[in-house]
């Protein structure tokens, strides 16, 4: 009966406190035409505090979506594009000697903003990918001796293109494994297109008007760890992440073969985040199977490996993944 009151008052609290989303994805909505999973995505990453890794074709509003949630949430927004000469200095700053001071200052590099776009990010060489690990993970940076820690909150978002693959620096998995969301986005829909078209030739084009602040975000994050997880969806979430592993302990033999490395630790704890985000943007108190199922794709096909059997039947991990989700029991 507790649990039954709990619950309610949960609830109503989310209800109450999830009221700015509809606010937020009005203004999204008025530069951002259609790629409603696009905007879903970047709100889940900003709520859970996980990076978001954008996969798409050039031209489909990437730079554009994550330049104008920032602009709404008010916040330092810095964009770098990534270059097969761009150095680790070029992202987090250096040490530069003061002929006045008579000693080593600090300049700060790019990396010191709210909202980070790493832009074609598989363009630059390994060493500046792993400079981003530690402000990732960590949410520092060192330069020198001296650790600085990155403003709050901090988010990075990075672009990549599919089809160019030439001259690029695929991400080790170490550095993918950092992104909780992997989201691929398509082609607009022919109606989306002409209102694309008509937004893009009219005087002005639509602008955002700012409608939270980061304080807003930090005590956002907070309200999203009271949604209600029962254990049952726990559990469900280990099954699903545990089935990438070891798919022969849910009958699924035949993807034992074309399956390298499963998913990590860090996939379980990102579903369960992301999920609890995802109720909040529908705001509801509690997750449900749905939220879990509807983020799976996003949060695992990054994070499992496909053997060179997989890769000769034309296999990717998107189709792996819609089978263990037919497969898996839902609670």
């Amino acid at each position: 009966m507790n649990t039954a009151i709990d619950i309610k008052e949960i609830n109503e609290k989310i209800e109450r406190e999830s009221a700015f989303i509809d606010l937020l994805s009005f203004e999204m909505g008025k530069v951002i035409v259609g790629q409603k999973h696009l905007v879903d995505s970047l709100i889940v990453g900003l709520l859970a505090d996980g990076h978001v890794l954008l996969e798409g074709v050039p031209g489909l509003a990437k730079t554009l979506a994550i330049s104008t949630l920032a602009k709404i949430v008010d916040a330092k927004f810095n964009r770098i594009q990534f270059t097969p000469d761009l150095l680790p200095a070029d992202l987090l700053g250096t040490l530069i000697y003061s002929q006045k001071k008579e000693e080593f200052v600090v300049k700060q590099g790019p990396i010191f903003a709210n909202f980070i776009l790493a832009d074609e990010i598989n363009r630059a060489p390994a060493k500046v990918q792993s400079a981003l690990l530690e402000a990732m993970q960590e949410r520092q940076v060192t330069l020198g001796d001296v650790t600085y820690t990155l403003p709050k909150p901090f988010l990075v978002l990075a672009t990549q293109n599919p089809i160019e693959q030439e001259g690029t620096y695929p991400l080790p998995e170490a550095q993918v494994d950092r992104f909780m969301l992997k989201v691929v986005i398509n082609y607009p829909n022919r109606a989306e297109e002409q209102l694309i078209l008509k937004e893009n030739i009219a005087q002005e084009f639509p602008k955002p008007n700012k409608v939270l602040t980061p304080d807003d975000i930090i005590r956002a994050r907070q309200v999203v760890k009271d949604v209600y997880m029962d254990e049952k969806i726990e559990k469900y979430i280990v099954d699903l992440v545990f089935a990438t592993r070891f798919p022969a302990e849910f009958g699924l033999d035949n993807l034992v073969p074309l399956i390298n490395y499963g998913a990590s630790p860090r996939a379980t704890i990102s579903l369960a985040m992301a999920s609890k985000a995802l109720a909040f943007i529908r705001r509801r108190g509690f997750v449900t199977p749905e939220d879990v199922r509807a983020l799976a794709k996003d949060i695992l096909r990054h994070r499992i490996g496909l053997s060179y059997e997989a890769e000769a039947e034309n296999l990717n991990t998107d189709q792996i993944i819609n089978t263990i989700l037919n497969a898996v029991q839902v609670p």
